[in-house]
């Protein structure tokens, strides 16, 4: 099997990587590392199966050969870095992904869409069903990710019904593990850098604002069975077990082994107040569930973000 994964030195992106190369296929990296980082796939450079493209892939995607499976993965994530690349977070969900939908067609390969849990918004039915068609504000700071992915997910099933290509959908809810940048602004590695600094924990709101977090092992798993599925519409992926920050930080700071303390901020615009996902599509379908507990999954993020901390 021949598989190209596009974004693949980010964070979910290289683990797909890994676990792709370890089932056996011939990998195809593709990034122009607007967000994603070469010390991601440094361990893979030199893998007989492993090739790595610079490409930017709202410009035209040319892939010699076969390809048997197209995961699109490329795409600013974090809050910080799609409000700093508005843009380019636009393009990407749009241009990009009809890019990489015209090479899957041409090509005849399957192709799986990274879309999120954003597009629905600051929800009004909790938890969030793959039914739930979202409350999303498309002018707000967040439009440019939220109808980003929304379109996609539009594009992706416009492909599938018009052209009959293979497609599946992957709603992704917060995920966290190795390879998280830092100064991505995100909970987990925003809390952790702060925590083993010794800083005050950043907490925007009062922290009862929930979320639900899936170690990235857990995510991936679910990622692969959903691309060998026959479901093309969108499945959650994610951890149902529900939290809210406060109490999250109060984890991280444990773990860490200091008190917490908080320095509280506004909340952002938009920001959603609950997030939690149905999984009952996901256990139905591909007999997928969350497996690392929280505290186990904790620990290994937290001894790679100590190595990166050189502490």
């Amino acid at each position: 099997m021949r598989t190209l994964i596009t974004g693949g030195a980010g964070f979910l992106g290289s683990n797909l990587c890994d676990r792709f190369l370890k089932e056996g296929h011939e990998v195809i990296c593709m990034d122009n590392l607007i967000t994603g980082n070469m010390d991601n796939i440094a361990h893979l450079i030199g893998h007989e199966r492993f090739r790595y493209i610079n490409h930017d892939v709202t410009e035209y995607i040319y892939v010699e050969g076969e390809l048997d499976n197209i995961l699109h993965f490329a795409s600013p994530a974090s809050p910080i870095d799609y409000l700093e690349l508005p843009i380019q977070t636009l393009k990407v969900g749009s241009l990009g992904t009809h890019k990489a939908l015209g090479l899957a067609k041409a090509k005849g390969a399957r192709f799986l869409l990274a879309s999120t849990s954003e597009v629905y918004g600051d929800p009004l039915i909790h938890p969030q069903p793959e039914e739930y068609f979202g409350n999303v504000s498309p002018i707000g700071p967040r439009g440019v990710y939220d109808e980003a992915k929304r379109f996609a997910e539009a594009l992706v099933m416009a492909y599938h019904r018009y052209h009959g290509v293979e497609t599946r959908i992957v709603r992704i809810f917060n995920t966290y593990g190795p390879r998280m940048r830092l100064d991505d602004g995100r909970v987990v590695p925003a809390f952790f850098s702060q925590a083993l600094k010794g800083e005050p924990l950043t907490i925007f709101g009062d922290g009862s604002q929930t979320r639900s977090f899936c170690f990235v092992d857990d995510l991936i798993e679910g990622i692969y069975r959903l691309l060998n599925s026959d479901e093309p519409e969108p499945v959650n992926i994610g951890n149902p077990h529900e939290m809210t920050i406060k109490d999250f930080a109060q984890k991280v700071s444990e773990l860490a082994g200091v008190e917490l303390n908080v320095e509280p901020r506004p909340l952002p615009q938009d920001d959603p107040k609950v997030r939690q996902p149905d999984i009952a599509k996901a256990l139905r379908l591909l007999g997928w569930e969350p497996r690392v507990p929280l505290e186990e999954g904790l620990k290994s993020t937290m001894a790679y973000f100590k190595k990166k901390l050189n502490l």
